[in-house]
């Protein structure tokens, strides 16, 4: 006969396996490889991360596949209408991915990369920097968030509504808190990129772990699906700690090559990290929010949908191109300057624009260049209101070094 005790010590056996316990090391272990093998093997990753479609990239979408179906298996969408019970922590989650989070980012940005940093980035990138945090907090994460919440054992009903939630109000309320923090007029939403991946992320493997899990409970009830979510339990961590792997393996070459840049940039994400996932726990806790609801409230409220993030940055980037052509004062919009000696001298060395001949911009090397530059710095009217003021000083020989292979 079970003693009452030891009914008592199975029920508070650790819910994590060893393995899941020292994820923090796995994680930490596959940045370095990542790092390391784009650096010795660049050919390899360079040949995955062309395998893009709107910014999102194709075997990172099957790694996330592998990560996401264990938790969408366990969605029972006959229980769906009981999430409405849990509002407390549906509103915790909305207002901080939406009434927080790109807020404090802003104001986070500002404080460290805007002035405590200032002095070792490069001048011409900190507004830059600042935008791409705020267009990176203003995006809620979408799959990731079934990885996270399935490892702390979440409720996959909440955590499936939620994430929807999130991704409905995204599609209207993305832009206006963008262009509200940037201080625009308006902002390029990269539509494509948004619905790419809400159908990869989200419609494709919710409908196929649906099918599955039906068949699963049509051949042998519960017990088949619960050994079946035992067997891919291993295969979703090995596919998380390979998507680091590939994502850090795309980037070894910009970390390798500006890590107090990347170390920086990164000081406000983790605060941010922290912050948001403190408060939207504590909140939930304080409304008696169960733990299987706070923890996804929670960690929705801490993660980014880098996708999107990076789709907007980069047309934010286009648009301003565009409108640095545009702006251009007049007598300049269609003029290069090149000095008309053949010498080889004369050629390489660089030209002012003064000394040049009157030719299509596009066809001077010198003068394209000095234009690019002044193009990334905006003037006043285009600078966000989170800018910091400007120096007069010179820029220091870490930003000298670090101009031109820092992404904005």
């Amino acid at each position: 006969m079970t003693s009452v005790t030891e009914t008592g010590r199975r029920r508070v056996a650790p819910a994590l396996g060893t393995f899941e316990r020292y994820l923090t090391l796995w994680v930490a272990l596959c940045i370095i490889a990542g790092i390391v093998l784009g650096r010795l093997l660049p050919a390899p990753f360079q040949a995955l991360g062309r395998m893009t479609v709107a910014e999102v990239n194709i075997p990172v979408a099957v790694l996330i596949w592998l990560m996401i179906v264990p938790m969408l298996l366990k969605v029972d969408f006959g229980a769906l209408h009981r999430v409405a019970e849990q509002w407390r922590g549906i509103a915790v989650t909305v207002g901080i991915n939406w009434l927080v989070k790109p807020f404090s980012m802003a104001l986070l940005g500002w404080l460290f990369i805007g002035w405590l940093f200032r002095p070792w980035l490069p001048a011409g990138q900190i507004d830059s920097y600042i935008a791409g945090l705020i267009i990176l907090a203003a995006a809620p994460c979408t799959a990731m968030v079934f990885v996270w919440s399935n490892l702390t054992d979440g409720d996959p009903n909440f955590t499936l509504s939620q994430v929807a939630l999130n991704d409905t109000i995204m599609v209207f309320a993305f832009a206006p808190i963008v262009a509200l923090l940037l201080g625009l007029s308006s902002i390029t939403v990269p539509w494509t990129t948004l619905f790419l991946s809400v159908v990869l992320y989200i419609v494709v493997p919710v409908i196929a772990a649906q099918l599955w899990r039906r068949s699963l409970l049509a051949q042998g009830g519960e017990p088949t699906l619960a050994r079946t979510l035992r067997t891919l339990q291993p295969i979703s961590l090995i596919a998380l700690l390979a998507t680091l792997v590939l994502l850090f393996g795309f980037q070894g070459e910009q970390i390798v090559r500006q890590p107090l840049i990347i170390a920086l940039l990164a000081v406000p994400i983790v605060i941010q990290v922290y912050l948001n996932a403190g408060i939207a726990y504590g909140l939930n806790r304080a409304l008696g929010v169960p733990h299987n609801v706070a923890c996804p409230s929670a960690l929705i409220g801490a993660s980014n949908f880098f996708e999107l993030a990076v789709a907007a940055a980069i047309a934010r980037a286009s648009a301003r191109q565009v409108s640095a052509a545009v702006n251009r004062p007049a007598g300049t919009s269609a003029i290069v300057h090149r000095k008309p000696s053949a010498t080889a001298s004369s050629v390489s060395a660089p030209l002012s624009r003064a000394s040049c001949t009157q030719r299509p911009l596009r066809e001077c090397t010198a003068c394209s260049s000095e234009s690019s530059r002044a193009a990334r710095v905006p003037g006043p009217s285009q600078r966000s209101p989170w800018s910091a003021p400007r120096s007069s000083a010179p820029s220091t020989p870490m930003a000298r070094r670090s101009s031109g292979t820092a992404d904005g």
